[in-house]
């Protein structure tokens, strides 16, 4: 049997046995460890959880969601109740900073605003949501040189991340770009999530190769 099947056949078990995902009308495709998911799942949840099931696969190298969720028709809600329910959420979750916002359309929604920090999507599980665009703009105003010694001090903290990780960190205005290799996609996560936590990151580049 071909690595490609093999990879292909334990993605398509590891979605079936997430029981948070519906994997009925799910696809996958490998090519050498890039793997994309195609067809579709009723809600933005199990668009998220069937990309986090594909990454614990071992062998998959690179993932590309091509899901399309589509509501059933009691998960609708309208643009404007959305809308509100949203920002409900987002003033109530006391680690999303002042002044974000969001706005539905056909249950996309946009957050905007401008904060310091790069923030976790705090509306991502609303019943309604299609997708989620992130369009928040991080102010300026970190010294490049402080916000690398800051991600790479803190990648050295974390215990998903070896000692001899060769994980390198550079910073171009307030964009940080990641370069190395990594042995997992918990590791991959824990190297990007370690990264945006720090002030003054408006972007990263995730130029990170998994070894499986």
């Amino acid at each position: 049997m071909s690595q490609t099947k093999d990879i292909r056949d334990a993605v398509e078990r590891e979605l079936s046995y997430d029981p948070l995902v519906n994997d009925s009308d799910i696809s996958v495709k490998n090519i050498n460890g890039d793997v994309a998911l195609n067809g579709t799942v009723p809600s933005y949840p199990q668009y998220l959880g069937a990309a986090a099931a594909a990454r614990r696969v071992a062998g998959v190298n690179k993932l590309q969601n091509h899901l399309e969720v589509v509501l059933a028709t009691g998960d609708y809600r309208d643009d404007a109740t959305l809308t509100t329910t949203a920002n409900d959420a987002l003033s109530l979750n006391v680690a999303v900073p002042d002044g974000v916002e969001a706005t539905a359309r056909d249950g996309n929604l946009t957050l905007t605003g401008t904060v310091t920090y790069g923030t976790e999507q705090a509306v991502a599980y609303l019943t309604g949501v299609r997708n989620v665009r992130d369009d928040i703009d991080i102010s300026a105003g970190a010294d490049p040189v402080d916000v690398t010694l800051n991600v790479q001090d803190a990648l050295d903290r974390y215990a998903l991340v070896p000692d001899d990780s060769d994980v390198a960190v550079d910073t171009s205005g307030n964009t940080v770009t990641l370069t190395g290799h990594v042995r997992t996609w918990a590791e991959h996560d824990a190297v990007i999530d370690a990264t945006w936590m720090a002030a003054g990151v408006y972007d990263v580049r995730d130029d990170l190769y998994i070894t499986g």
